[in-house]
């Protein structure tokens, strides 16, 4: 009977060639050796996350979608400091729609809290927004076109979004790729898959720092990594241990210093002055867990 219901609540998604939907997701990983540049100090990066989806069927062509996601991050953010902790919390609300056998739509509202959690306030709420335009190109092919836009402490970001999803005839070989923020490619050998995955990020995080003096860190960072993966329970829990590369910078700035506009990898009329060295990459271990509920 549960897994008819959620059958149910999932129809809507099932007409495409991504036959599951991953309801919650959850990471623990650290980066190691991060160093500051011009400065004989360097700093371990660790991070958790963890989030869940859950559509609900309105009627037969239209699904609410809610969910929640968490991030902590634990870094030195100047040489030789404290380390900081920084926290974010996002909603997710937003509606799934299909329109014809080809056309599909998903909008989503992102409302969250990024900072370090000391003194919360109006100022560490940010709102952010992504569409997405699906076109079922045949049984194993959707193209995705879409945008994404957030309030930062530094500003307004925003990006758009070109992908697809392939899924071979045999259904060992997928392609998902949402860029320039997400693309995972990966061969799945029985109870084992081999994969490799991009996962790109800008956020930013207000920060209490010495004598209550208010900064907020930007965070931009690109993570490349190849991953083992094995399937458990029918492949519905997915266990990944992951070993990469992360270029995690975290820039402080004063709090209301900001861009003009933020567009993908560019940053216009951006006048800030930097606080901290830059920080550079590092390789990163990451141990993830999966639960994906199979439509068919």
């Amino acid at each position: 009977m549960k897994k008819l219901l959620l059958l149910v609540f999932l129809f809507p998604f099932s007409a495409s060639a991504q036959e599951y939907v991953d309801l919650f997701r959850m990471g623990y990983g650290q980066t190691l050796n991060n160093n500051f540049k011009d400065t004989d100090s360097d700093t371990n990066v660790e991070f958790f996350d963890v989030g869940f989806t859950f559509p609900l069927v309105l009627n037969a062509n239209h699904a609410l979608i809610i969910g929640a996601d968490f991030s902590f991050n634990k870094v030195q953010l100047f040489p030789e400091s404290e380390f900081s902790n920084l926290y974010s919390t996002n909603l997710k609300v937003g509606m799934a729609s299909t329109w014809s056998e080809k056309w599909s739509t998903t909008i989503v509202l992102l409302p969250k809290l990024s900072s370090d959690y000391h003194d919360i306030s109006s100022d560490d709420f940010f709102l952010g927004a992504f569409a997405l335009l699906k076109l079922k190109k045949n049984e194993n092919l959707i193209y995705r076109f879409g945008f994404y836009g957030s309030q930062e402490a530094f500003g307004l970001f925003t990006t758009p979004i070109l992908g697809w999803y392939y899924l071979s005839p045999n259904k060992r070989f997928e392609m998902d790729m949402s860029l320039p923020i997400t693309a995972d490619v990966s061969y799945k050998l029985g109870a084992t898959t081999v994969g490799i995955d991009y996962f790109g990020i800008g956020r930013s995080y207000n920060v209490q720092y010495e004598n209550d003096k208010t900064l907020y860190a930007d965070l931009s960072s690109l993570e490349f990594a190849s991953y083992l993966q094995f399937n458990a329970l029918q492949e519905s829990v997915l266990l990944r241990a992951k070993v990469g590369y992360s270029t995690n910078k975290y820039e402080m700035y004063n709090d209301g210093e900001k861009i003009d506009l933020g567009l993908s990898a560019f940053s216009f009329g951006d006048n800030r002055i930097q606080l901290n060295p830059t920080l550079s990459g590092g390789v990163f271990l990451k141990l993830e867990a999966i639960y994906r509920f199979h439509i068919k």
